[in-house]
């Protein structure tokens, strides 16, 4: 699996931005994708996901700011940024769960994209 985004910027703080992933490869297999970030100094925090299924999952800094959506047809995610804050300047990384369900039991494999910086001014 393949990820490639698409969207960063810079903003002014309140603006807002839209990140796209396209997944290419063996996207059958994926069970759901995300996004998380990484701020400077700061560790890997999940943004948003969705599953296959269309079900969604936020980080509690981004909620009801930030919606993920996705197209099945296109294998694409995209991330709705709103009321854009100085605390969302970060790397921004795709990422496609895989589970693969074998004799032994599930193994999980983790794809990223190479990320995309936002950077949100005062």
């Amino acid at each position: 699996v393949q990820l490639l985004e698409s969207g960063g910027g810079s903003v002014q703080s309140g603006g807002s931005l839209r990140l796209s992933c396209e997944a290419s490869g063996r996207v059958s297999n994926i069970n759901a994708m995300g996004w998380y970030r990484r701020a400077a100094g700061k560790e890997r925090e999940l943004v948003a996901s969705i599953t296959n299924d269309g079900v969604t999952n936020y980080g509690d800094s981004v909620k009801g700011r930030f919606i993920v959506s996705r197209d099945n047809a296109k294998n694409t995610i995209f991330l709705q940024m709103n009321s854009l804050k100085p605390e969302d300047t970060a790397v921004y990384y795709c990422h496609a769960l895989v589970i693969v369900t074998i004799i032994e039991g599930k193994t999980e494999f983790n794809y990223w994209g190479q990320g995309t910086q936002v950077t949100v001014s005062s």
